[in-house]
């Protein structure tokens, strides 16, 4: 721990409180830290409290597992009367860092709290007398991690549970765990959340000598989410204990643990569902990453592996599922059922998982024999959509033995079950033999569902199936290598995907969407490493984002390119053998590798792992060669010579070498170099875009490329326009040399070439759209660049059509209607005309839903928002609701906004009617679309800052909090609105999401630089290039005398000799990380 400001006073022997002035601490907020020596003495530990505060008296508190006693912010406090533990080292700190300077992530706060006023107590943990023992028995264990006392370790559970009751929603259970007593102890401590303990009973020993203990004594440490059972005498040491807990928890509806889901049925269900109103119910669980404690007590950490044996007392007319086979169905009274199941192998607790419902499935089998026996897979839905099933289910048997074959490993269970689920707050979670999935990410529609779903079906599932060896088989031993499942799941995802459909060129649509999400993310201060230190496992919420998953699944990518992808799988499956149903960490896997292909794979990835950023690769060129330097990307340009301490192993793989065909591999491992025999006339690095990291060319080369498109590949299109785009905005390169580079694309046929030539264009329309002189300009320029493409592809689509060709006519389409475009404007508003006199008589094709909708919202505002919203309650298309709220967002009508869409947005059912109130699931779709809708994001703003308890109350779960701050308030585009975020958030409990409210902030501090910076220059190429504006602007100020014009570009695009615009001045000198 790293602490400054004023140095550490001791406190003497035998003083009982400690007089400090704080009237310079307080005005920040400021941290007061206590030393380690406090460990001994935090059983005693006394409330500290404030005093002397000039408008109430208030309460601090230590929080005994970050030895950091959290200050809340007074107006002109003048000191603090304080207790602290004798010995200790008390600091008070007039300019504390945020919470992660201190090594350390804030703590999140159970779900239920969320609609609680928020106290400042809500930031540090509280020392209870029932949480003495467990501190106690803490002194100096793993001091890198919370997690619970050593003195229990689980083997086996069996769970039962019982009398489930559909009015209050509770239910009864009992967990018999079988254990070894490691030392002795007269306190086990259990995980346990919104769970109720009856009773509890150990037992020690053999048969014949059996000891056992009764207890009923039971304390709860609710923010460490744990449950502790005292017994009367010590329990001793003993390999073998069976621990007996009767229970009863709760079928909460906050999508964690043990939740239930409503849903509008598609058939009539059985009778013995529950209902309200239209609404139905089905009943699932989603236990990671700490929520296996919500639905029964157990040792909820993902290196505490066991087996299980689980079983459910149904209605018998529903169906029960679980991680295994049935086993046995036994009749309990009349109209229900007690179902068990096999007992499962060993694995976490995040990874048990049951649901309960009217289910009804689809089956096919694996090709291949496992044990003598093709494999059973089955997607069970709720009545009525099993046929919407099929699509997956013709993915997922060929992707097991597709699996199985490269991993050299055989699927390790007897079955395979994927169940959709109404109410989810990802897109699916990998349970062992139980997959479940959003709808969308499962279910398809030949008639109904858009084309590009087919991607998402089909990715998903294999993403969650590799899990069943790489996460599940073999599992990270704790949350910080959370990268180890999610970006290893996501490459041999989209590996199988490829195998199955290399017609749809998925490395190519990964560049063009995986790896810039992770460059956007990566790009700022408040990222953070692919490999992240996780103290506190339920901070780990905040790290399932494009870090871990596609910045890991694009190292992953380049990892395997650079030694060959049948070599590195080779090494995945040593591993994987090497450590089957255990733990593993990153160094394991690099070993394996470099085993497997004799370089030194710890070397190469140490740095992209284990460092926050990536490169940019500026290149300078003299005859015949050209010089390469390696600096760390920061979106906001202003990189400090702190920021730039990586050196990383870069694989250049450079195309155009003289004398040499095809690539030459090469690697820069040091942060400069030069490279000899190059190709003056045609040249490019990173060929086939398998490197993370950014090219910075000079403007002359960037505009010859630009005119030798033809040898370039779809990747190395792609990859050049994201880096125009990120250099363009950080301020390495312009906008006017993006636009010029993409004015050469008029030509192109490819739809994922297109898709990131009008993303560029569309982030540069998004951070000037309320500029209406630039929005005109960039309309007209878009629509000159996509005329011929429109006119191409029309609004038919032909029989045997490819898929990347059916998307590329929806994008174009949708471009050009949004930007004005007179023909597709009066087709899109005679086909929804149509379509709203008589939906069943003139549908709309899937795909061209949106561009029909987009049109409509944009000419006819109030009949759209109308007809839309009423689509998005009936549709029975399984991707309609997604659709429907996501084009909602456009509406630039502000009193439509505030009396229509926002309360529809934030509304509960009940009180409100269903059809008038979003799903807090599905509530980031629309947010998020009016976020990037300039008139929409402030009034949105500004609904949460007035309503803040009720929009948490109705967002709910921590996952869908973190994300909607995510999506509703990083499109900001101006410093005052970042004064503003942190001036609201000030006094409220952030730990939930204090990552991404970091990451939000730069975000926006980077769009409002770029605005302030390239405004008028992107006037004056406008202006110069015939994009509608009549006058050109006057230039605000010189440019730096460290610019120059380029002779190779337009003479309005500047281009940096060195580094790129300074940082304004409303720039604070530090930008704070997460």
């Amino acid at each position: 721990m790293q602490e400054t400001g004023v140095p550490g006073l001791p406190v003497p022997e035998g003083i009982s409180g400690l007089r400090a002035p704080v009237d310079q601490v307080e005005r920040s907020g400021a941290l007061l830290v206590v030393g380690s020596a406090a460990h001994s003495t935090l059983t005693s530990l006394n409330e500290w409290t404030g005093v002397d505060s000039p408008r109430t008296q208030e309460s601090y508190q230590l929080d005994p597992c970050r030895d950091l006693l959290c200050a809340p912010r007074c107006p002109s406090p003048r000191s603090i009367t304080i207790d602290p533990p004798r010995n200790s080292l008390l600091h008070l700190d007039p300019n504390p860092q945020p919470y992660h300077q201190y090594g350390y992530l804030p703590h999140y706060r159970r779900p239920s709290s969320f609609p609680a006023p928020v106290s400042h107590r809500n930031y540090c943990s509280t020392i209870t007398t029932s949480d003495k023992a467990l501190y106690a028995s803490r002194v100096g264990n793993m001091a890198d991690r919370e997690v619970l006392p050593e003195s229990i370790r689980p083997s086996h559970y069996v769970l039962s549970l019982r009398d489930l009751n559909f009015k209050d929603w509770t239910y009864k259970g009992t967990v018999t765990i079988d254990a070894e007593v490691v030392k002795p102890t007269k306190d086990i401590v259990l995980n346990a959340l919104e769970i109720k303990l009856l009773s509890a009973k150990i037992a020690v020993g053999h048969t014949k000598s059996t000891q056992s203990w009764e207890s009923t004594n039971f304390s709860y440490g609710e923010k460490q989410q744990r449950a502790t059972v005292t017994f009367d005498e010590e329990i001793p040491q003993a390999q073998k204990a069976v621990l007996t807990i009767e229970f009863e928890g709760i079928i909460n509806n906050e999508m964690a643990g043990f939740y239930r889901s409503k849903y509008k049925p598609a058939a009539e269900p059985a009778k013995s569902v529950p209902r309200d109103d239209e609404w139905h119910y089905m009943f699932s669980t989603q236990f990671e990453s700490c929520d296996a404690r919500r639905a029964f007590p157990c040792f909820d950490e993902p290196n505490l592996k066991a087996t299980f044996d689980f079983e459910i007392e149904i209605p018998d007319d529903q169906v029960a599922l679980s991680n295994m086979p049935v086993k046995d169905t036994k009749k309990t009274k009349e109209g229900w059922q007690l179902v068990s199941f096999e007992t499962s192998p060993k694995m976490s607790t995040y990874l048990l998982a049951w649901a309960v419902g009217d289910f009804e499935y689809v089956e096919e089998f694996t090709e291949r024999r496992y044990n003598g026996k093709q494999l059973p897979v089955r997607v069970y839905t709720t009545r009525g959509l099993k046929e919407q099933g099929r699509y997956a289910l013709w993915h997922a048997p060929r992707i097991i033995d597709f699996f199985s074959d490269i991993f050299g490993i055989e699927y390790p269970l007897p079955k395979a079950d994927l169940l959709a689920v109404h109410e989810f707050t990802h897109g699916a979670m990998e349970n062992w033999g139980l997959v479940t999935y959003r709808t969308t990410a499962v279910l398809f529609d030949e008639k109904t569902s858009e084309a590009r779903y087919r991607n998402r079906v089909a990715y998903v599932v294999a993403h969650e199936l590799a899990h069943q060896w790489f996460g599940n088989l073999v599992t990270m031993d704790w949350w910080d290598e959370l990268w180890l499942n999610e970006g290893f799941a996501t490459w041999v995802g989209w590996h199988a995907t490829d195998y199955l459909h290399p017609e749809w060129q998925v490395w190519s649509q990964f560049v063009n969407e995986g790896m810039e999400m992770a460059f956007k993310l990566d790009g700022i201060r408040a990222s953070h490493a692919i490999h992240v230190p996780v103290k506190d496992a339920l901070d780990v919420n905040q790290i399932f984002d494009h870090i871990s998953y596609l910045k890991g699944c694009s190292a992953i990518r380049m990892l395997a390119n650079h030694l060959g992808v049948e070599t590195f799988l080779k090494g995945v499956s040593n591993y994987l053998k090497a450590h089957q149903y255990g733990n593993a960490k990153t160094k394991a896997l690099w070993d394996a590798l470099t085993e497997a292909s004799g370089k030194d794979v710890n070397k190469l990835m140490g740095p992209w792992i284990s460092k926050i950023g990536h490169p940019v690769l500026t290149v300078a060129e003299e005859p015949g060669q050209i010089s390469v330097k390696q600096s760390r990307f920061l979106s906001t340009g202003d990189v400090k010579p702190e920021d730039d301490e990586t050196t990383w192993w870069i694989p250049l793989e450079i195309e155009g070498k003289v004398g040499t065909k095809g690539v030459t591999s090469l690697s820069l491992e040091k942060k400069e170099d030069t490279i000899r025999d190059i190709d003056t006339d045609f040249y490019k690095l990173n060929s086939g875009s398998s490197g993370f990291y950014r090219v910075n060319y000079p403007p002359e080369r960037l505009l010859k490329l630009g005119q030798q498109l033809d040898r370039l590949t779809t990747e190395d299109k792609i990859a050049i326009i994201g880096s125009s785009a990120d250099l363009a905005f950080s301020g390495y390169g312009t906008t006017a040399a993006l636009l010029s580079f993409v004015q050469g694309f008029a030509k192109e046929d490819n739809y994922l070439v297109w898709s990131q030539v009008l993303d560029s264009i569309a982030l540069v329309k998004s951070i000037f759209s309320d500029d209406e002189t630039i929005k005109k300009g960039l309309e007209t320029f878009t629509l000159k660049l996509i005329n011929d493409v429109v006119a191409k592809m029309g609004w038919e689509f032909p029989e045997g059509e490819s898929y990347l060709d059916g998307l590329l006519r929806k994008r174009v389409l949708l471009t050009a209607g949004v930007n004005g475009h007179a023909g597709v404007t009066e087709e899109a508003t005679k086909r929804f005309n149509a379509w709203v006199e008589s939906p069943e008589s003139n549908p709309l094709h899937p795909a061209l839903r949106t561009p029909v909708f987009r049109v409509a919202i944009k000419n006819d505002t109030a009949r759209a928002v109308e007809a839309l919203k009423k689509e998005w309650f009936t549709t029975p298309a399984i991707d309609g609701k997604e659709i429907c709220l996501s084009n909602l967002g456009f509406v630039r009508d502000e009193d439509i906004i505030k009396n229509n869409l926002l309360p529809f947005l934030f509304n509960k059912s009940p009180p409100a009617p269903a059809s008038d109130s979003v799903p807090s699931a599905d509530m980031h779709s629309l947010g998020s679309a009016l976020a990037g809708n300039s008139v929409a994001r402030q009034i949105q703003w500004d609904y949460v800052k007035n309503n803040w308890e009720a929009c948490l109350a109705k967002l709910g779960n921590p996952i869908v909090v973190d994300r909607f701050i995510q999506v509703s308030l990083g499109k900001f585009t101006d410093f005052e609105s970042v004064k503003d975020i942190e001036a609201f958030f000030a006094d409220k409990d952030t730990s939930a999401f204090a990552r991404t409210l970091e990451t939000v902030k730069d975000k926006v501090r980077g769009r409002a630089a770029y605005r302030e910076r390239d405004a008028a220059k992107l006037k004056e190429w406008l202006v110069a290039n015939n994009c509608g504006i009549s006058q050109p602007p006057t230039m605000a100020q010189e440019p730096p005398s460290d610019w120059t014009a380029s002779s190779a570009m337009d003479v309005y695009e500047l281009q940096r000799t060195e580094r790129p615009v300074q940082r304004p001045a409303e720039f604070p000198e530090q930008w704070p990380y997460l």
